[in-house]
C-alpha cells in the first residue's frame, strides 16, 4: 500500500457526516437552541404587541375626541413611549416564565418523573398538540370580542372554542409534519399572544382614559404607556392674567403651534393658540381628594 493511499483512508471520517449528526446547538441542553426557543417566542411577542399598543394610543385619545398626532404624538414619539412599556412588560414576563418553569421542575419531581413523561407524551401526539394550540389560539381572541362586541362569558367561551378547532386545529396538525411548519406554528402563537395581551391592554387603557375624564386622575397604567397626566393654568400672554376663572385644565398635548387641553369642569376638550397662552403652575399626577369628580360646570 503506497503512502498516499494510507492518507486517504486516514481522511476518511469513521462517523457519520456532520450534516447527519445531530449537533450540540439542535439538542436539548445547547444554549444557542435554548435562546433560539426563547426569541421564536419573544420577539412576535413583541413585534405585535407594540403594533397593538399604537391602536391603543389612538382609543386612548379618542376618547377625548383628538388623535394622537393632535397631541404632538408622532411615530418617533410614540415608539419611544412605548419601548419602556415593552421593556417593563418584559421585565414582569422573564421572572413569571422562570417561576412556570420551576413550578414544573418542582411537580415533575414530586411526581417522580410522571409529570415530565405526560407532557412528552403529549408532544409525541399531534393531534393533541395541535388542539392545544388551537385552544390558546382561540383564546387570544378574548380580547377581541371584549374590545369590539358586548359579549357574555358563555357566548365568549363558546366562540373561542369554536374559533380555535374550526380554524387552527387541522392547519396545525399539518404544520407538525416537518421542523419548519413547527417553527412556523411557533411563530404563529407568539404573534397571536401577542395580539391578545394588546387587545387586553387597549381596553384597559380606554377604560384608563374614561377615568381621567370622569375623575381626573390617571392611573399608573396610563403612566406606563406614556400618558402624562399634566396640568396647568391658562394666562392670556398679553396681561399674563389668567383665563376660565383660574382653573385647571389637563394639557394634553401640543402639535403645530396649538395646545390641547381637557376641561373636566366642563368635560370638553379645546385648542389654543401657544402665542397667545402662558402656562402657570404646571402639576404632574395631582393629588384629587377623595371622591372628586369631574363636570361640576357641566351639571350647571
Amino acid at each position: 500500500m503506497s503512502t498516499d493511499q494510507v492518507a486517504v483512508e486516514r481522511a476518511v471520517p469513521d462517523t457519520l457526516p456532520a450534516s447527519d449528526a445531530p449537533s450540540a446547538e439542535e439538542g436539548n441542553g445547547g444554549v444557542l437552541y435554548l435562546l433560539e426557543r426563547i426569541g421564536s417566542v419573544i420577539v412576535p411577542i413583541g413585534v405585535t404587541l407594540y403594533a397593538v399598543l399604537y391602536l391603543g394610543v389612538e382609543a386612548m385619545y379618542d376618547v377625548f375626541g383628538i388623535s394622537p398626532q393632535q397631541a404632538g404624538i408622532d411615530q418617533s414619539v410614540l415608539l419611544g413611549r412605548l419601548m419602556g412599556t415593552l421593556i417593563l412588560m418584559l421585565l414582569i414576563l422573564i421572572p413569571a416564565l422562570g417561576l412556570v418553569v420551576g413550578l414544573f421542575w418542582v411537580a415533575d419531581k414530586l411526581t417522580r418523573g410522571a409529570f415530565g413523561r405526560l407532557i412528552e407524551a403529549v408532544r409525541r401526539r399531534p393531534w393533541v398538540a395541535a388542539l392545544l394550540a388551537a385552544l390558546w389560539c382561540g383564546a387570544t381572541y378574548w380580547g377581541l370580542f371584549t374590545l369590539f362586541g358586548d359579549l357574555d362569558l358563555f357566548v365568549m367561551v363558546v366562540v373561542a372554542v369554536g374559533l380555535g378547532v374550526l380554524t387552527f386545529l387541522v392547519p396545525f396538525r399539518l404544520l407538525r409534519r416537518r421542523p419548519v411548519g413547527r417553527a412556523a406554528t411557533k411563530v404563529l402563537l407568539g404573534a397571536l399572544t401577542g395580539v391578545g395581551l394588546g387587545f387586553l391592554l387597549i381596553l384597559a387603557m380606554v377604560q384608563g382614559a374614561l377615568e381621567v375624564q370622569e375623575t381626573g386622575q390617571a392611573n399608573e397604567l396610563l403612566g406606563y404607556v406614556g400618558f402624562q397626566d399634566q396640568w396647568a393654568i391658562i394666562h392670556n400672554a398679553e396681561d399674563d392674567k389668567p383665563l376660565y376663572d383660574g382653573r385647571w385644565m389637563m394639557l394634553l398635548g401640543e402639535s403645530d403651534g396649538t395646545y390641547v387641553f381637557y376641561d373636566c369642569d366642563k368635560y370638553e376638550t379645546f385648542r389654543r393658540p401657544m402665542e397667545t397662552t402662558n402656562l402657570a403652575s404646571i402639576q404632574l399626577d395631582p393629588e384629587r381628594e377623595k371622591g372628586y369628580t369631574c363636570g361640576s360646570l357641566a351639571e350647571q
